[in-house]
């Protein structure tokens, strides 16, 4: 086995470590009827947030070592477009998810009683939304590192 093919190993465990319990994320609180298992909800997505950080981090590295090892990776449109896509789904976070969570978690935190109250409705309404939109961006890079279309 080679460097390279010891990364793209590496690479393709990251996609499945990361990008797999990041798709699920959505529908684990979407199931919660009470309180008491929204804030579970939310604790295993925080749980799982650490997988999907590790398997991006790892993803981003091995696929620019690749793209180091093999500098034509960056004449190749499909290579250009994941990784600008993949950055973009990084931009997310700090720019779209995190100050649409943040009111989430204080509700959690600071509201009484097992009723979900309505304005979380909204509230998770307005964070699925982009969540939605990065993972469809996921699922056009995947889709592009398999296919290789250009």
């Amino acid at each position: 086995m080679t460097f390279y093919t010891f990364l793209v190993f590496i690479h393709i465990f990251s996609a499945i470590l990361g990008m797999g319990p990041g798709f699920v994320m959505i529908y684990i609180v979407t199931k919660a009827s009470t309180m008491t298992e929204l804030r579970h909800a939310y604790a295993i997505r925080n749980r799982l947030h650490i997988f999907v950080m590790a398997g991006g981090t790892l993803l981003l590295i091995t696929g620019l070592w690749m793209g180091a090892l093999n500098p034509a990776l960056f004449r190749a449109g499909w290579y250009v477009l994941s990784l600008t896509l993949f950055l973009i789904a990084l931009g997310f976070g700090p720019i779209a998810l995190s100050p649409r969570s943040k009111p989430i978690k204080e509700l959690l935190k600071n509201h009484s009683g097992d009723e979900i109250p309505a304005e979380y409705d909204a509230l998770a309404k307005k964070l699925f939304f982009y969540e939605r939109i990065e993972n469809v961006i996921f699922l056009v890079v995947i889709g592009l590192m398999i296919t290789k279309p250009f």
